[in-house]
C-alpha cells in the first residue's frame, strides 16, 4: 500500500469563519463611495447611471463571494491566475475592440471587458504567493531577476496597447509589493541612485522634437503640463476646465444635476467626464466638501486594507492587502492629481466612483480577499516589513 506524501491542498473553506472578524467597516466605506460615484456620473452622464448601478450590485455580490473562500486556497492556482491575466492581455492585442488609437476592450457582446483592469488584481495575487515563496531569498539576484522578469511580461502588453497609465499604476504597485516583501535598503538605495538621473535624462530627452520614447499624444500631454498656456486650445484643455470646475464649486458646490449655465459640465467643456474627470464633477457639484469627503473615504479604505494587512495570518495576506491598499491609493492619486493639474494627464478612474464595469467588479474582488484576509486568524509571526 502507497504512502501518500507531501501536504494536502487546503480546502475552498478551511475553517468556520466568525461575524466579528468580518470586517464591515470597510464594506460600509466602500458602498458609501460607490454610492457617491452613481450620483455623480448619473449627474455627467445620466444615460450610464443604470449600468454604474448594475455594476456596484454585480461588485457587491462578487465581492461577498469572494471574501467567503480562503484565499491560501485560491493561491495555491498561482501560475494559473498569471497566465490568465497575460492570456487575456495577448488576445486584447489580438481580438481587442480599437477607441481612441487603442487596443484596450475586448467586446463581449453586453458589454465590453479591460483585461488590463482586472489584471491589477490578478498580478498582486500572483506576487502575494511568490513573494511569500522567496520570502528567504528575495534579497537574491536570480529571486530579483525572476521578479523583473515576470513583472515584464504583462507590464509590456500593456503597454502596446498602448496604456502607459496602466503601466505606471502597475509599476508602482509591485515596486511596493516588493518592498514590503522585504527588499532591502541597500538595493533600494542602489535602485533609486540610478533611476532618479535616468528618469530625469529621460524626461529631458521626451520633450525634445523626434523624441524616440514616447507616442505624440504622450509627448504632448508632458508638454501640455509644463506649457499649460501654449497648450490651452488642445492638450491642456480638460485639465484648465476640470481645475476651474473644481474651484467653481466653492465650498458646498453647485448642486447635483444643477442647471447652471456657468456649468463646465453643463457647457460641455470636459468630454467623458464620468470617467477620467469624474473628480472635477464631484468638486463643481458637491464643492470642496463633497470633494474632501470623497478623498477621506478612499483614505479610510486604504488604512483599513493596511490595518487588515498587519493582522494576516502570512505574508502572503499581507501582500494581498497592501497590494489592494496600494493600488486604491496610487490610482486615487493619479486621478485627483490630473483633474487638479498636478501631473499630466492620463487616462486612469477614480476608484468605486468613475464609470467602468472592468475597474469597479475587479476592485470589488480585490476588496473581497481582503476581506477575506481579514476573516483569517494571525498564526504567522515572523513576517514582511509593514
Amino acid at each position: 500500500m502507497m504512502r501518500r506524501t507531501g501536504r494536502r491542498m487546503p480546502k475552498i473553506i478551511s475553517k468556520p469563519y466568525r461575524l466579528k472578524d468580518y470586517n464591515f467597516t470597510l464594506v460600509i466605506l466602500v458602498v458609501i463611495l460607490s454610492i457617491i460615484g452613481i450620483l455623480a456620473v448619473g449627474s455627467a452622464r445620466e444615460s450610464y447611471q443604470s449600468r454604474q448601478i448594475a455594476g456596484v450590485i454585480i461588485g457587491v455580490i462578487v465581492m461577498a463571494v469572494i471574501s467567503l473562500m480562503d484565499y491560501v486556497w485560491i493561491l495555491e492556482f498561482y501560475w494559473a491566475i498569471y497566465g490568465f491575466a497575460v492570456l487575456s492581455l495577448v488576445l486584447v492585442l489580438l481580438v481587442g475592440t480599437t477607441a481612441n488609437g487603442a487596443r484596450r476592450w475586448i467586446n463581449l457582446g453586453f458589454t465590453t471587458f479591460q483585461p488590463s483592469a482586472l489584471a491589477e488584481i490578478l498580478l498582486i495575487l500572483f506576487f502575494a504567493k511568490f513573494l511569500m515563496q522567496h520570502e528567504q531569498d528575495v534579497n537574491d539576484r536570480i529571486t530579483i531577476l525572476k521578479y523583473l522578469g515576470l513583472c515584464a511580461i504583462p507590464l509590456v502588453l500593456i503597454m502596446l496597447e498602448p496604456n502607459l497609465s496602466t503601466v505606471i499604476l502597475i509599476t508602482l504597485v509591485l515596486c511596493l509589493m516588493i518592498y514590503i516583501g522585504g527588499l532591502s535598503y541597500r538595493i533600494i538605495g542602489g535602485v533609486l541612485l540610478v533611476l532618479i538621473p535616468a528618469t530625469i535624462i529621460f524626461l529631458v530627452i521626451a520633450v525634445q522634437p523626434n523624441q524616440p520614447f514616447l507616442a505624440d499624444y504622450q509627448q504632448t500631454r508632458i508638454l501640455a503640463f509644463l506649457y499649460p498656456d501654449e497648450y490651452a486650445d488642445d492638450a491642456a484643455y480638460q485639465q484648465n476646465n476640470s481645475e476651474m470646475a473644481i474651484g467653481s464649486g466653492q465650498l458646498s458646490g453647485k448642486g447635483l444635476n444643477n442647471n447652471t449655465t456657468t456649468s463646465v459640465k453643463n457647457g460641455n467643456f470636459i468630454s467623458e467626464p464620468q470617467t477620467d474627470f469624474i473628480f472635477a464633477i464631484i468638486g463643481e457639484e458637491l464643492g470642496f466638501i463633497g470633494s474632501l469627503v470623497v478623498i477621506a473615504l478612499l483614505l479610510l479604505i486604504v488604512i483599513q486594507c493596511i490595518w487588515t494587512g498587519s493582522r494576516a495570518q502570512d505574508p502572503a495576506g499581507k501582500l494581498i492587502c497592501c497590494g489592494v491598499g496600494g493600488l486604491i491609493g496610487f490610482q486615487s492619486f493619479i486621478n485627483i492629481g490630473v483633474a487638479t493639474n498636478l501631473i499630466p494627464n492620463t487616462g486612469v478612474p477614480l476608484p468605486f466612483v468613475s464609470y467602468g464595469l472592468t475597474s469597479l467588479v475587479s476592485l470589488y474582488i480585490g476588496i473581497g480577499f481582503v476581506l477575506n484576509v481579514g476573516l483569517q486568524p494571525k498564526k504567522y509571526q515572523r513576517g514582511v516589513r509593514l
